[in-house]
């Protein structure tokens, strides 16, 4: 059984900025170096992805996995990422951890730097959709 890697970062930025982010699957090969592609294979009623297929190449650890998301009324969403690497290679337990460790964090730095970057500029997509009475949730 492989063990989860998991980690957390505080974004300076408003939720639906955030959401935003997050639900630009498309746009993670620009922010997340590792994510060479992201794919939506399913849709909630909403229109909204339910499960995405992401490419990654991190260097050591190259694999493709699928995460599932699901979205409540006022836009927030809880993601489960479990990461289980698979290597061609042998590797000791905890320089896999570390890849692991390392690509969970990455990701996480990304989106906050995308999130915050986005948030602070001039009619930023939220600022936008408050004024228009829209909570956010999926960037839509």
């Amino acid at each position: 059984m492989a063990a989860r890697t998991s980690s957390r970062i505080i974004i300076d930025a408003p939720r639906a900025d955030v959401m935003a982010v997050i639900a630009d699957f498309a746009a993670y090969p620009q922010w997340a170096s590792a994510v060479r592609a992201a794919e939506t294979l399913g849709r909630d009623a909403d229109g909204r992805a339910s499960q995405v297929r992401f490419t990654l190449d991190a260097g050591v650890v190259r694999d493709t996995y699928v995460l599932g998301y699901e979205w409540d009324q006022a836009g927030a969403t809880e993601a489960t990422y479990d990461l289980a690497v698979d290597l061609r290679v042998p590797m000791p337990g905890l320089l896999k951890r570390r890849a692991e460790k390392t690509i969970i964090d990455t990701a996480l730095n990304g989106l906050k730097k995308r999130a915050e970057r986005l948030s602070a500029e001039p009619g930023s997509s939220a600022s936008a959709r408050r004024e228009a009475g829209d909570t956010g949730g999926d960037g839509r």
